[in-house]
């Protein structure tokens, strides 16, 4: 027993976090490749190495995935200070290698030299496909406003299949339940964010994020927009790239008539957090969000309105318009504020409604104690408790897109 203890103390000196042991960077000089302040790290590792998250085999493992911060050339290396195979003939080491070669394209270099003579030539590289957005971001580190472009490109774009199918492979590392896409299918759209830069007197530009964006059709002769992936790539978070891009992209398919509303693919929370800051942003310049028609209640012309200029859906127009009216409501004010989270409470108590609906079905067709069973379930002060619960946490949602937007 003593024997087996001392086996898995020594074994588990093998084990390796993967979050840790991926190093990931976007590199525009030579110098960037052996600076290690400009490495980051994945969020996530699951789907390559499992639940836990962890290599094993190796001590001081690191996994290098550097890429060229325009075109995504790769440099693939792994590199290791001791493997469990030098020392346990019986167990063999995870194929770390062989599981990152699953996801990243043929053509990456294992060869630092290599790499580097390939950022000679990102002079040579140009944003794809149309120009939709210019915009600029005050830089505190440069002391100067930087220079950032939105364009939208498609299959047809020279290159720009290889270059997707390098960008993509974030995605692992960032999205929880990330997966690839058929990019054979015409109906998606990819929007790409870009900084343009300068380099010895030449222009260039760094891959900053993107989304893609898949077009279902909406019977007779409609369309309906859903966001599948976005991602802004962590050396940019936190600085407004993602507002910029889902404006830009609800503006693009604004000017569609053939578009019906625009959603998005099983959202995460901080993308409802950013949804929300844009969609107020853009219904504030509407008539139908006035301060004056606010105090009236949500309304059709509301709904109507946002639709068809903003190609906003009516659940999300109803939460808007709860924003701005928590905006303009003085919450000091007893009974402003009661009125408010009664307005609220009325949309939040839609799926209790339904609850006492199927009690009322089920008086008709269950015996005493099956009903007493299902009555216990939907117990009124819980349904009460819940109700003010989920309010609060509306309340708290809705405060923080007003402290952004009054940053803004």
């Amino acid at each position: 027993m003593a024997d087996m203890n001392a086996m898995e103390k020594k074994l588990a000196e093998y084990k390796c976090d993967t979050n840790e042991a991926i190093c990931l960077k976007l590199v525009r000089f030579p110098e960037d490749v052996d600076d290690d302040s400009t490495a980051f790290h994945p969020e996530y590792s699951h789907q390559l190495f499992g639940d836990d998250e962890v290599a094993f085999g190796y001590k001081g493992l690191q996994i290098q995935l550097y890429y060229s911060a325009g075109n995504l050339s790769t440099l693939f290396k792994v590199k290791y200070t001791a493997r469990v195979t030098e020392k346990f003939d019986c167990v063999e080491p995870d194929d770390v290698e062989g599981k990152i070669r699953k996801i990243i394209p043929l053509g990456f270099c294992s060869n630092s030299d290599d790499f580097i003579s390939l950022l000679e030539k990102e002079a040579n590289f140009k944003p794809f496909g149309s120009l939709l957005h210019t915009y600029k971001v005050h830089s505190v580190e440069e002391g100067a406003d930087l220079t950032y472009q939105i364009h939208k490109a498609d299959l047809s774009c020279p290159g720009f299949r290889e270059y997707h199918e390098r960008l993509q492979t974030f995605l692992m590392w960032f999205i929880e339940t990330a997966s690839y896409i058929d990019v054979d299918d015409d109906r998606w759209d990819f929007f790409l964010v870009f900084e343009k830069y300068n380099k010895d007197g030449e222009t260039l530009y760094a891959t900053v994020g993107y989304m893609t964006v898949y077009n279902y059709y909406v019977y007779p002769d409609k369309t309906r927009p859903r966001v599948s992936q976005m991602l802004v790539l962590p050396p940019f978070q936190g600085e407004g790239h993602g507002a910029q891009l889902l404006e830009t992209v609800h503006r693009f398919y604004c000017n569609s008539p053939k578009v019906q509303d625009i959603t998005a693919e099983d959202p995460s929370e901080n993308y409802v957090k950013l949804r929300d800051f844009v969609l107020v942003k853009m219904c504030m310049a509407l008539p139908s969000f006035s301060t004056e028609q606010l105090s009236r209640g949500f309304r059709d012309e509301m709904a109507t309105e946002a639709r068809e200029k903003l190609k906003i859906n009516k659940k999300h127009a109803r939460r808007v318009y709860e924003i701005l009216r928590l905006r303009n409501t003085d919450m000091s004010d007893e009974k402003k504020a009661r009125d408010f989270r009664l307005e609220v409470k009325k949309r939040l108590f839609g799926p209790y409604r339904k609850n006492q609906r199927e009690l009322t079905k089920m008086r008709k067709c269950l015996r005493p104690e099956e009903l007493a069973s299902h009555i216990s379930q939907m117990d009124t002060r819980l349904q009460h408790e819940e109700l003010e619960k989920s309010y609060q946490e509306v309340l708290g949602e809705y405060r923080r897109v007003l402290e952004r937007l009054a940053q803004a």
